[in-house]
């Protein structure tokens, strides 16, 4: 199909275009329209550039009908039951499964990294104990490349690596400091004996006063959900760290500005939002009239957690990660209300006309939020948590991006303000 083409016609001037069809592995075909505006004078306009492909990728497939998520044609059902988050990690950033010997190395490298320089932690104690984890992440990431300047060379292959294996092993260290700065608690330093959760876990609840086992059950649980996390195609961070990316900016910079991006309630803070509005319906006896509302369009309130840009299907990341909050909340010997709420909210979405009619299945956040919770992970660090995970994305879409020539992302606009007019002095407006 790449060699077709589809011919536009200008009424206006009579004159043609020939677009050129791309095709990729998998997927829609694509129409190239990088002469349109050189030829005929138009530009496209596509707001949240929800029909646009801005770039090719080998990374992540996604089939939003089908309900298809793939990292590097690896589907996610595969890799969720049998993978670890470090082998996705190597997955992920270098194309293959990796070799036991490669992955030996990997790991050994990720957990070389994983301490931060002293003056980070000074830096975050400057921050006020209740600044939220995401605005610490964001300015801590930014700062490390005030720390690790001397290998800042993006033209530099193995200068990229390093900065892709730092970004990747720090990130937990970070969040963990974050947020026991906002516990008054003393800083943690990571134990390179414990697997990557593990040691994140560790990090997070560990006091001086007394030892501290990891909960099994726990690491496994935030494993999954890393793995989950970690990449989703062109998404709003995702897309932001390419742009950044695309001026030739560092890996750090970019990286903070994808956290930024995640920061926002419609990407990476919508668990924390899901697990807001179930305290706001407070009890299973509720759900009826708050569903009621959701589908007042002229009521303010709306149901977190429910349909997906892309996914108009059942979202395959929230199959996964609801059964796996089923078992830890089994495993834990936990009951909690928020969970029969969930339930029952996802009862009627997958039975309710209204839901059914416009695909509004339950996405990963619905449940994320209920694991996090049962993990004594408070929800100021949802999206903290989304962001260690989604690292291993960021940084593997930005070697991507930077191990070919790009072009500095630029789009255009649609003008809707005055034309022309003249400055008037101030005493005769």
């Amino acid at each position: 199909m790449a060699d077709k083409k589809l011919t536009l016609n200008d009424p206006e001037s009579d004159k043609t275009l020939d677009l050129p069809i791309i095709s990729g592995t998998q997927g829609d075909p694509t129409l190239d329209i990088g002469n349109l505006h050189k030829k005929l004078g138009y530009f496209t306009f596509d707001p949240g550039y929800g029909m646009t492909a801005s770039c090719k990728s080998e990374i992540t497939f996604i089939d939003g009908e089908a309900g298809i998520l793939r990292y590097r044609g690896y589907p996610i059902e595969q890799l969720a039951e049998h993978s670890s988050f470090l082998e996705v990690a190597y997955t992920l950033v270098y194309g293959d499964l990796p070799t036991s010997d490669q992955f030996t190395r990997f790991e050994r490298d990720i957990t070389y990294h994983t301490m931060v320089h002293e003056k980070l932690n000074t830096f975050i104690q400057g921050f006020h104990y209740d600044a939220h984890p995401m605005a610490i992440l964001s300015g801590v990431v930014g700062s490390m490349a005030a720390f690790y300047h001397d290998k800042l060379d993006v033209n530099d292959a193995e200068q990229r690596e390093l900065a892709a294996k730092r970004l990747i092993a720090k990130m937990p260290t970070i969040a963990a400091a974050a947020f026991r700065h906002s516990m008054g608690w003393p800083s943690a330093f990571p134990r390179n004996s414990l697997p990557y959760a593990d040691r994140f876990l560790h990090m997070m609840f560990s006091v001086p006063a007394e030892p501290y086992e990891v909960n099994p059950v726990a690491a496994k649980a935030l494993d999954l959900l890393f793995i989950l996390h970690a990449d989703h195609e062109q998404n709003a961070s995702t897309s932001t760290v390419r742009l950044v990316g695309s001026t030739g900016a560092n890996p750090y910079a970019c990286v903070a500005a994808g956290i930024a991006a995640l920061w926002g309630p419609a990407h990476g803070g919508a668990n924390e939002a899901v697990l807001s509005m179930l305290n706001q319906i407070g009890s299973v006896k509720n759900v009826a009239e708050f569903v009621k509302r959701a589908k007042d369009k002229d009521d303010p309130f709306r149901l977190m957690g429910f349909g997906h840009r892309v996914y108009k299907n059942y979202d395959p990341r929230a199959t996964i990660i609801r059964k796996q909050c089923h078992e830890v909340l089994s495993e834990l010997g936990q009951q909690d209300e928020l969970l029969d709420l969930a339930m029952e909210l996802e009862r009627i979405a997958l039975e309710d006309d209204y839901f059914v009619e416009r695909k509004l299945y339950p996405n990963v956040d619905f449940y994320s939020g209920i694991i996090y919770k049962a993990l004594g992970i408070p929800s100021s660090m949802f999206t903290p948590m989304f962001a260690i995970g989604r690292t291993v994305g960021w940084v593997s879409q930005w070697l991507e991006q930077s191990s070919t020539p790009t072009r500095i992302g630029r789009p255009r606009q649609v003008y809707t303000g005055a034309t022309e007019r003249d400055y008037a002095p101030i005493k005769n407006r």
